[in-house]
């Protein structure tokens, strides 16, 4: 890919019209940067828990030279783990950012929106992580969001009073008013509004793919990327409403009136502590709640309004026919969280965990066993966790789409040596090769300082050159088919990366046998 070596001095301002008013960006490392854009007015007072309303226009030039707040969040031992330290919160929160090497290309460039992950409670689009210039310098426009997170984002109050149904969904709109913003300006900023990629990892993976459920986002994106999530991820309306019950007692409120003046520590404080009795005790909130995202206290809801009531087989019957798409899992995924949580110490404890997701356990050890023969019960449990709670939703979202527009599926298997390799090949580990950015210093503490530069820029190749071609290739990676009906064709990505036919098969089948 060409890249754009020079550029007008850093902090040079540049003025762009937008639908809502002139703001004013400026040069940053080489390309322009446009911060802190807001594309909905702040959802505050009266409007917290409503879908996101339009910016109200602004008259002369607006600044843009600063990311803006992100969604109110507890801390989160993330922030140091990817790249830096806290940042400001506030509801007033709908911000977005935009990076593009040149607003006026005599051709316009590909736009890729990225939706950041943080399981529905933390993250945010201005992180280190997600900083966009060496995709600018390849020729794409770069979007990052910010979307309502945790009780602000998720919280169904439909139940309470049918004038809020549809709350438990309004952090998927937030990101569909973000996309509309796009859809309206894009071509200001240099970008094709008819060439929208829309890519994000874990929760950031599984909007994205519940975006190509929807009927309100059709039209808006092209093409989908989805990293580590799937669009099983939304939860029954009757676990949404339950799960409010238990808010509503541990903020101590009683009607949406209380939490609509309600501070933000209660709501915050109110979540954390359900977030903390589920970590404690993971076999309690998988018995309570029968899924493997029971530690995720909020998320997207599957109500049959904004997100059909199955959005997997809303996608399996064409909701996004026409729509190519990239998904993937890592080798490790669950080794991030096994950083926060004790793993099985032996095989009869291993066993007794298997039986709480509702499987034959000594079955699953089997198939496990017959691809691992060597592994301890702490990687056994590792590579359990890894495919039901990834590997098993993306390709089921892959047999979805396949029939319906090219997929193409790979697997992450480089592992990071960061902490004296404890995190591996786990969650997470290829954004800063998917944005090109392993030799910042901030994200040593989760590559290393020595992450393979090579595949970094092959990753990122891949990924431009699906948004711009609808294909993703680069010149270091093997040629990547896309999944047809007669084999599962997965990309193995490493220092050396290869084609694999049906990886994994026995485990794979033994999940899909257990449906």
């Amino acid at each position: 890919m060409a890249r754009t070596d020079t550029a007008p001095v850093d902090g040079t301002a540049v003025e762009v019209d937008t639908s809502h008013g002139t703001i004013e960006g400026s040069w940053h490392h080489g390309v322009l940067r446009f911060a802190g854009v807001p594309f909905a007015a702040p959802p505050v007072g009266p409007l917290r828990f409503r879908p996101p309303q339009p910016v109200e226009p602004w008259a002369g030039v607006r600044p843009a030279h600063e990311f803006g707040p992100i969604c109110p969040q507890n801390p989160s031992m993330m922030d140091a783990l990817f790249g830096g330290e806290s940042e400001v919160w506030d509801e007033d929160c709908l911000y977005l950012n935009v990076w593009t090497a040149d607003v006026e290309p005599e051709t316009p460039r590909p736009v890729m929106v990225w939706v950041h992950g943080g399981g529905f409670e933390m993250g945010s689009g201005s992180s280190p992580l997600y900083h966009g210039e060496s995709f600018a310098r390849t020729g794409v426009v770069l979007v990052t969001l910010n979307y309502r997170l945790g009780s602000l984002g998720f919280l169904e109050l439909g139940g309470l009073d049918p004038a809020y149904a549809g709350s438990g969904n309004v952090g998927l709109l937030d990101q569909i008013a973000a996309l509309e913003w796009v859809r309206d300006n894009a071509a200001a900023f240099g970008g094709d509004p008819g060439r929208v990629t829309i890519f994000g990892e874990s929760a950031g993976a599984m909007s994205v793919s519940l975006l190509a459920s929807m009927p309100r986002a059709r039209g808006l994106f092209h093409q989908v990327v989805a990293e580590s999530g799937a669009a099983s991820a939304a939860r029954p309306v009757a676990d949404a409403r339950a799960d409010t019950e238990a808010f509503l007692a541990e903020v101590g409120a009683s009607s949406i009136e209380d939490l609509l003046v309600a501070d933000l520590p209660s709501l915050l404080g109110a979540h954390a502590r359900i977030n903390a009795r589920r970590i404690a005790d993971p076999e309690a909130a998988l018995r309570e709640h029968d899924s493997p995202l029971a530690f995720l206290a909020f998320r997207p809801v599957a109500d049959g309004g904004e997100v059909p009531v199955d959005p997997l087989a809303a996608i399996a019957d064409g909701a996004a026919a026409g729509i190519p798409m990239v998904v993937g899992t890592t080798l490790e995924e669950w080794k991030l969280f096994a950083l926060m949580s004790p793993s099985a110490s032996s095989d009869g404890e291993l066993l007794e965990r298997l039986e709480l997701l509702g499987v034959d356990p000594g079955g699953a050890l089997e198939a496990y066993r017959s691809e691992l023969p060597d592994a301890s019960a702490a990687e056994i449990e590792t590579a359990v966790l890894t495919d039901v709670v990834f590997r098993v939703p993306a390709s089921e979202l892959v047999d979805a789409q396949a029939p319906h527009a090219p997929v193409y599926q790979y697997r992450w298997d480089w592992p990071s040596p960061a902490m004296g390799g404890l995190i591996g090949a786990s969650h997470a580990i290829e954004i800063p090769f998917v944005f090109d950015l392993v030799e910042d210093q901030r994200l040593h503490v989760f590559v290393g300082p020595e992450a393979p530069k090579s595949l970094a820029r092959a990753v990122h190749e891949a990924w431009v050159a699906f948004a711009t071609h609808g294909v993703p290739a680069a010149d270091d990676l093997p040629e990547w088919p896309a999944v047809d009906g007669s084999a599962r064709t997965v990309l193995r990505l490493d220092t050396t990366s290869e084609l694999l036919v049906d990886p994994q098969s026995t485990t794979l089948r033994f999940w899909y046998e257990q449906r």
